[in-house]
């Protein structure tokens, strides 16, 4: 089973999910958008005064919306686009990375509105959507590792000038893309036995526990992109480069540049091994010391400017002697068919059959509603770390030949059952998973990059911003 990552603190990395969003810069966009401006309400004509009178007060200025972009058949606004800007602004204030000037940020924003808009209409007209129930469980989780009540969080969030039904919508939304990419990307990506043999034997020192904290600047290259556009982007990236080379900040350039998911975080990928880079990332740096910038690199996704911030750990690992379960299950999932209460009693009752003598495996074939249940809900051994933590902590609570009652995991609920106990060597095993991970990782990251480039370019946009 996969693990599932929950988001781990109040103020998403993301600076609230929808904020850093990838896309696609293929249209051009004029150089300065501006945000809603001050008009003046037209005054009612008013009577003659004695000229002893005060002077009529003036009118007080009216703010108003306006569209500033058409994505397909929708709008985008003045005053979503302000909103997206102040959240990027109070993450990049909270970062202490230097802010890019105004009217780079606002292009930079509304260029992730536009593909934001573009994946929720692709997601609403293949009916994907995101039910009540697992919008719900995902607020818990997210309250639970905060260590607050949904009371205490949303309370922390409207101190902060979050409104909790805007964070429930950002949340619906982030949930909705991830499982929109899981469909249209990650679920078709397959990684042979061979690609890992070829990966191990060409990376000797990929899983040596050495990790990289790598930060990127990526300027994408529309598809079928004209040698003019390709020699005015390559221009920008080579000045940016130099910008870099003489001292000027990585994130204040990220920020106003790039065009990958974490721009606004200061395109930092987080600490990873090198296996878990992307492959021209991970030649990169092994030409690198900390704080040193890459010369402008090209990919069929565009321009790569890679900084190699710090690295930690390496030398050789040690054998890895794990205690290992062999476990199956039985999975209901939720939906707006199938309500918790539902799916809990249809387990109450299948676990009752199992006392009475029925087949563990046989019920799985026949109600489970995973993958495993062609193989009776057989999950293998599985190692500490590989299923989520409320799986893991009520299989490990049961013996050999026992069934636990119903169990909730984000999944939706579970009947677990172990067969066997083992310790064991798993280093090379580990090793391979871990290789096979980095391979479709890699392989995931590039297909979504191709994806979001294929939708930009095939959804109609148009701006209605000010020129100055």
């Amino acid at each position: 089973m996969k693990r599932i990552s929950p988001r781990v603190s109040l103020v998403l990395s993301a600076g609230l999910c929808c904020a850093t969003l990838p896309f696609v810069a293929s249209a051009a966009v004029p150089a300065r958008l501006k945000l809603a401006q001050s008009v003046q309400a037209p005054a009612e004509p008013a009577p003659a005064a004695p000229a002893t009178s005060a002077p009529a007060a003036l009118a007080k200025p009216v703010e108003v919306d306006r569209i500033v972009a058409i994505v397909n058949d929708e709008v985008i606004t003045t005053l979503e686009l302000r909103e997206r800007v102040q959240q990027a602004i109070h993450q990049l204030n909270r970062q202490g990375t230097p802010l890019p000037p105004a009217e780079v940020l606002e292009k930079q924003l509304l260029e992730r509105l536009v593909l934001e808009r573009a994946q929720i209409q692709f997601a609403r007209e293949t009916s994907l959507q995101v039910d009540d129930a697992t919008l719900e469980r995902a607020i818990s989780r997210i309250a639970e590792n905060n260590k607050l009540s949904q009371a205490d969080l949303r309370a922390t969030l409207e101190k902060d000038g979050v409104s909790w039904d805007r964070f429930r919508n950002e949340i619906r939304t982030e949930i909705l893309l991830t499982r929109l990419r899981e469909r249209e990307v990650d679920g078709r990506i397959v990684v042979t036995d061979a690609e890992v043999d070829n990966f191990l034997a060409n990376n000797p020192d990929a899983m040596s526990g050495e990790e990289f904290l790598v930060a990127h600047i990526l300027m994408r290259v529309p598809e079928g992109a004209s040698p003019q556009q390709l020699a005015r982007l390559s221009a920008r990236a080579e000045n940016v480069v130099a910008r870099l080379r003489s001292g000027d900040d990585f994130g204040r350039l990220a920020a106003a540049n790039s065009d990958a998911p974490d721009a606004m975080n200061g395109g930092q990928l987080g600490w990873r091994s090198r296996d878990r880079l992307p492959a021209m990332f991970a030649d990169a740096v092994r030409k690198l010391q900390p704080g040193e910038v890459s010369p402008l690199m090209r990919s069929a996704a565009g321009l790569h400017i890679v900084k190699l911030v710090d690295k930690r750990g390496g030398g050789p690992g040690e054998p890895q002697q794990l205690e290992q379960t062999r476990a199956r299950h039985i999975l209901i999932r939720t939906s707006e068919i199938i309500s918790d209460s539902e799916a809990e009693s249809r387990l109450v009752a299948l676990r009752e059959r199992i006392d009475n003598g029925a087949d563990f495996g046989e019920l799985a074939k026949a109600n489970s509603a995973d993958m495993s249940a062609a193989k009776g809900g057989d999950l293998g051994w599985l190692s500490p770390g590989d299923t989520v933590p409320e799986f893991e902590r009520a299989m490990i609570a049961l013996a050999p030949g026992e069934v636990s009652p119903p169990v909730r995991s984000p999944f939706g609920w579970h009947l677990i059952k172990v067969d066997a106990r083992r310790v064991q060597d798993v280093s090379e095993e580990r090793r391979r998973t871990a290789a096979r991970n980095a391979l479709r990782e890699r392989k995931a990251d590039e297909a979504y990059e191709d994806w979001l480039r294929q939708l930009r370019d095939r959804t109609y946009v148009e701006y209605r911003v000010e020129k100055e």
